[in-house]
């Protein structure tokens, strides 16, 4: 069980990369509603009503905020500091259950995993995105995001081995495009 706790952890504070609100909002109903998460203090505070409705309107905000143009590339600055905290968040919340790791340790980790992708997905990604279609690509990656954050964090609770497993070959995957990217403008030299 403790195993399948960290592979958790991991796959919400991935998906705090994508959608800060997302992941803390699905932990906070599944821990108030279901026995799926056992939030100890004090993370428990997450169930309370005040902070459910309080991430309720901020998803709502983020959602509307992210499909604006112009106001999303804003939008993605704010979240540059926010989604790592998200991450840290959701990491240590769902991490709490394994005594041997030092929460600091846990916000640690949430903290680089949500970063590191929200850094890939605002300074890789949607950069292309919006270079390749004029900005027209902004909305449906938008809500590609939003599916994507929501799907991984209730697969992150329910079957997190699976969760793990698309975490590794998604990576594996980045790490080999990178590498033959990288052979490629050698060969080209």
């Amino acid at each position: 069980m403790e195993l399948f706790s960290i592979f958790s952890a991991f796959g919400l504070s991935a998906s705090a990369g994508l959608n800060a609100y997302i992941p803390l909002l699905i932990v906070a109903l599944l821990a108030r509603f279901t026995h799926l998460i056992r939030l100890e203090q004090p993370w428990d505070a997450l169930t309370s009503w005040w902070i459910i409705a309080l991430l309720i309107v901020l998803s709502l905000i983020e959602f509307f905020a992210d499909k604006i143009p112009a106001v999303n590339h804003v939008n993605d600055i704010i979240q540059t500091f926010v989604r790592p905290a998200a991450g840290a968040i959701a990491f240590a919340a769902s991490a709490q259950v394994i005594t041997d790791v030092h929460p600091v340790l846990s916000l640690a980790f949430g903290l680089l995993i949500a970063g590191g992708v929200h850094t890939v997905k605002s300074a890789a990604i949607r950069p292309a995105v919006t270079a390749t279609t004029g900005g027209a690509g902004n909305i449906p990656v938008s809500i590609l995001e939003d599916v994507v954050s929501t799907g991984l964090s209730i697969l992150s609770v329910i079957v997190p081995v699976v969760v793990a497993c698309i975490l590794i070959l998604v990576t594996a995957y980045i790490v080999w495009r990178l590498w033959r990217r990288s052979r490629a403008y050698s060969n080209a030299s």
